[in-house]
């Protein structure tokens, strides 16, 4: 639960803030009239996180248990690289992301030919799609291996209230937080947490044959870790602790956290660099929290 409140918390924070960006935005431009097209592009951006989601629930029913771990492992590797992905990202782009969607509003104006403004739900989509798909791989990839999957999801449920709810608080004023911190110290954490789902996958590649080495652990960690302990489970649903991992599974967390963490480390040092000027500043002297405000 605690994990996918992690991942639920962070990147419905990244949504939320790229939601009130446009929103606002929109409004300070004097385009009101076009909200409803961009709620359009956000609600079928969740219904596809939602069908991606169900999917990788229900999909792989019926078919046999080599396929099933096969399709499970693949989709565990398969979210640790998009949520690595969306860490880089928001590192690199944490100063210049209001001046970036500013842009991408005006040349989606721009391009529509008309004043109808459909071009903005395919920015919807894009903007916030991203962020939900994210999501909806990397909860479903810690849960699986979970016995109570109902839990998890509402840990991700939670996150993700719990950053609309700090997201809506940022833009109205109420609160100021240090979103370069922020980022920086749940990215730190998720790069554990994605470490753990990657051995996972690892592991149910093994069980399928895909991987030799099953079933032939590299140590046991049973009598530091025993699996009736409440702490074990607290580690297990965190960060997938296996107190008898293979040496596939602990040479992938190993290598995944040391180079991961190594490059987050030294490229969160750097300022990044804030992108080419927001046209924001020709409308209205109105303004717009940014995560630029607080970036390393």
């Amino acid at each position: 639960m605690l994990a996918n409140f992690l991942i639920g918390l962070r990147e419905g924070l990244e949504a939320a803030l790229v939601v009130g960006i446009l929103v606002a935005y929109l409004r300070k431009i004097g385009r009101s009239d076009l909200l409803s097209r961009l709620a359009i592009g956000i609600a079928a951006a969740i219904a596809l996180s939602l069908a991606v989601g169900a999917i990788l629930t229900w999909g792989p029913y019926g078919l046999s248990f080599q396929a099933q771990e096969i399709i499970g492992g693949l989709a565990s590797i398969t979210a640790v690289g998009l949520v690595t992905w969306m860490i880089f990202w928001m590192l690199r782009h944490s100063r210049g992301l209001r001046g970036e969607l500013e842009g991408q509003v005006d040349d989606a104006l721009r391009r529509a030919g008309d004043r109808s403004g459909w071009t903005l739900v395919v920015l919807g989509v894009v903007a916030v799609g991203r962020e939900g798909i994210e999501t909806a791989l990397f909860v479903w990839a810690s849960v699986s291996g979970t016995s109570d999957p109902l839990l998890g999801l509402l840990g991700a449920v939670v996150g993700i209230l719990a950053a609309v709810a700090i997201a809506y608080l940022v833009f109205r004023g109420l609160v100021r937080i240090d979103l370069g911190l922020f980022f920086r110290w749940t990215g730190i954490l998720l790069i554990f947490v994605a470490g753990g789902v990657l051995a996972y996958g690892i592991g149910d590649l093994q069980e399928a044959g895909v991987i030799p080495g099953w079933g032939q652990p590299a140590f046991s960690l049973a009598a530091v870790f025993p699996p009736s302990a409440w702490y074990t489970a607290v580690l297990a649903g965190i960060f997938n602790l296996t107190p008898e991992p293979s040496w596939a599974q602990v040479g992938a967390w190993l290598t995944y956290v040391v180079v991961t963490g190594v490059l987050f480390l030294r490229r969160s040092r750097r300022a990044p660099r804030p992108s080419s000027g927001p046209p924001a500043e020709r409308h209205s002297p109105a303004r717009v929290p940014d995560t630029a405000d607080a970036a390393p």
